[in-house]
């Protein structure tokens, strides 16, 4: 019911006695009055669409939006390869109808780029998240694990939906991962490590760690044919004295990945699974980094 709309108040029916009739009308109008002052107490507003490529930058604009906004995240299964998403038409109809469309960009989710090439509704804001810290293409794609990018992000969002306040929440919560990186680096900075992908590059540069076999690395991320010296090198690295973790993707499981988890186990390297995508116990951003970082440091313990 619209509380501006004027309300009609019943005469008493042919027939009833005067006073029933009053009492009706009396009882009427006391309800359409209550009505309208639960609507007015509570009016309606529209709320902002936001639609995400991946559910942490979802799960970002949720944070920061709180209540004002409908999110949408479109590659959310932590079980599903996010390299091998292919669109479909309810995905483009909800990056058509949205008011604020999030990316990561620089060939993550090239996908989004032609979904965005369509027309979508007037005045539709999008971020391209690897511009928030000048990524450009050619990068490793996986910014996310950058400590800069959810705090730029968070920042950009706060600014478009006025949030000042879950803006400064956010900070909080992240001055927490700050500190875990500060303490994981200041003990343990120079650390040599490899990987299967380079999924967590970007967070063991943080940390001071020393990357190894990072073609490697490309070669399996692209799915492109890994060369003997490739192979030979990885392999050689694993039984390097020195060489502390292999990090590997666990969304992605295939024979390369298999065998460089099995040799390190037997080598006595620790082995440590990150995700592309937020996994679905974590809380938030800040609380998928602190338990990856908190595998880090036990398994640095252990191995030092």
């Amino acid at each position: 019911m619209n509380s501006s709309r004027s309300l009609k108040l019943p005469a008493g029916r042919k027939g009833l006695p005067h006073d029933l009739a009053i009492l009706g009308v009396c009882l009427f109008a006391a309800l359409a009055a209550g009505c309208s002052k639960k609507e007015v107490a509570k009016p309606s507003a529209a709320t902002v669409s936001i639609v995400a490529a991946e559910n942490f930058y979802g799960g970002m604009a949720r944070q920061i939006a709180g209540n004002s906004a409908n999110v949408t995240s479109i590659l959310s299964n932590p079980n599903q390869d996010p390299h091998e998403f292919t669109t479909d038409a309810a995905t483009a109809r909800a990056v058509a109808n949205a008011d604020i469309v999030i990316y990561n960009g620089i060939g993550y989710d090239d996908w989004m780029d032609k979904l965005l090439g369509a027309q979508g509704k007037p005045g539709r804001i999008v971020i391209r998240v690897a511009d928030l810290i000048g990524a450009t293409n050619g990068a490793n794609p996986h910014i996310w694990y950058d400590p800069r990018t959810m705090p730029a992000l968070a920042a950009r969002l706060a600014e478009i939906l006025k949030q000042p306040e879950n803006l400064a929440a956010f900070q909080r919560q992240m001055a927490a991962v700050t500190a875990k990186i500060a303490e994981i680096k200041f003990a343990y900075s120079g650390t040599v490590v490899t990987a299967t992908e380079p999924v967590f590059g970007y967070m063991t540069s943080a940390l001071g760690f020393k990357m190894e076999n990072y073609q490697f690395q490309l070669a399996v991320m692209n799915d492109t044919e890994i060369s003997f010296q490739q192979a030979a090198d990885f392999e050689k690295s694993l039984h390097d004295k020195s060489m502390k973790i292999l990090f590997y993707n666990s969304q992605v499981t295939d024979p390369v990945t298999q065998r460089a988890r099995e040799s390190a186990k037997k080598i006595g390297v620790a082995v440590i699974g990150v995700t592309e995508t937020q996994p679905p116990g974590a809380k938030n951003y800040a609380d998928w980094m602190l338990a990856e970082l908190s595998q880090v440091k036990t398994a640095l313990e252990q191995n030092h």
